[in-house]
């Protein structure tokens, strides 16, 4: 599991450190050195299991009303986007769901977050919860249009139709897609469109090829640094961070590098790289994403700065009610202890085993919230009445 070291080392110490009676002042907690894993942002059954065009292919098989929404994402003047966009369901403000496009800007919801799934009726629970909330697209630097979800989308008609996003601030801000790539020479456009095409064969070998031939024609290209460092992110850090540092070097108001050099530093401890990095993509866009947010959590938490972790990891779970980001609660969790919030903390713990089912993570987290659970016990039985 994503990161799962990290948290647990940091929950044990913690919550061991209050049961031995020790005080919540002081650094953190050291976390395990060397290598993390590269964050996972996919959830069992999402879009991203088997392939998204095979996902795809099964729902929209499936055709069902009342049980699924489904829609899809384009972006003014661009054509299809190598990475997914982040979709919300909005009721009342605040997002209750989330899915991702994908790789042809298709999206679908099928199930309503938390313990409402236990009820096995997704048709009742989308009606009763869904009606009259909107439904919208985020993306660095741009703004997204917005449907409402209908009767007639709940019971009859599943289709939402087109989420359209237009370019904002005329890119006076930052945006998740590079300026430079509109001045790239068509020769290496055309390699760039090649590789986005050996990637969807699922050929990465071919995909990297292609994107260093075009960086090599035009060292300004931002997007096509990015993509190259995406893929030797996980065989070759040193080589990531350079492409990485090169594509903001080409444009320092394209956002999305940032986020994978806060994830890099991460993974080699250098919390203050991380942080780094997370607040320039936060000063770039300061709406975020939810993996920038966490990182952001992650690397204040690290410096000792609870305050300002504790908000980064309440932003991030906002933006992620479906959990693509699976460590985040236990991370804000993590949080709570040291400040004391123990109650708090057991909460959003006993929150994790609605969407952490299976695996040794389940056992851990029992075992820690059985922890807190005695401490508060005792707590209060030693309070004077």
């Amino acid at each position: 599991m994503v990161f799962r070291s990290l948290f647990c080392a940091a929950l044990v110490l913690a919550v061991a450190g209050l049961v031995e009676g020790q005080t919540n002042s002081g650094p953190p907690p050291n976390l395990p050195t060397g290598p993390q894993p590269t964050i996972n942002i996919t959830r069992p059954g999402s879009i991203a299991d088997g392939g998204t065009l095979g996902f795809w292919s099964r729902m929209t098989d499936q055709g069902r009303a009342g049980g699924a929404l489904l829609g899809k994402v384009r972006v003014e003047g661009v054509p299809l986007l190598w990475e997914p966009i982040l979709i919300s369901i909005i009721c009342e403000g605040k997002a209750v769901n989330a899915a991702r496009t994908d790789a042809k800007g298709n999206f679908a919801f099928l199930s309503v977050p938390g313990a409402l799934t236990m009820q096995h009726d997704v048709s009742r629970e989308m009606s009763t919860h869904y009606e009259g909330c909107k439904v919208e697209a985020s993306l660095s630097g741009f703004r997204s249009d917005s449907i409402v979800i209908t009767e007639r989308n709940l019971r009859d008609d599943p289709e939402l139709g087109t989420i359209w996003l237009h370019l904002a601030n005329g890119r006076a801000g930052g945006t998740a897609l590079s300026a430079t790539s509109g001045t790239a020479p068509k020769e290496a456009q055309k390699l760039f469109e090649k590789a986005h095409n050996a990637m969807l064969e699922q050929h990465p070998e071919k995909a990297q090829s292609a994107l260093e031939e075009a960086v090599r024609i035009y060292p300004e290209y931002a997007e096509a640094w990015y993509q190259l460092g995406k893929l030797l992110a996980n065989s070759n850090p040193q080589n990531a961070r350079e492409a990485f540092s090169k594509a903001v070097a080409a444009d320092s108001q394209f956002v999305p590098p940032y986020e994978e050099l806060a994830q890099l530093a991460a993974q080699q401890e250098k919390w203050k790289d991380v942080a780094a990095n997370t607040s320039r993509a936060l000063q770039l866009d300061p709406s975020g994403t939810p993996r920038t947010w966490f990182f952001d959590a992650l690397a204040n938490y690290q410096l000792s700065k609870l305050g300002r972790a504790k908000m980064s990891a309440l932003n991030s779970l906002a933006m992620d009610p479906s959990h693509y980001i699976p460590n985040t609660e236990q991370l804000l969790a993590v949080i709570l202890v040291r400040e004391g919030h123990y109650d708090e903390a057991l909460q959003h713990l006993r929150n994790c085993l609605t969407y952490i089912k299976t695996g040794p993570n389940v056992e851990f987290l029992n075992r820690q919230i059985a922890l807190l659970e005695r401490r508060t016990s005792a707590q209060s039985k030693a309070q004077p009445k």
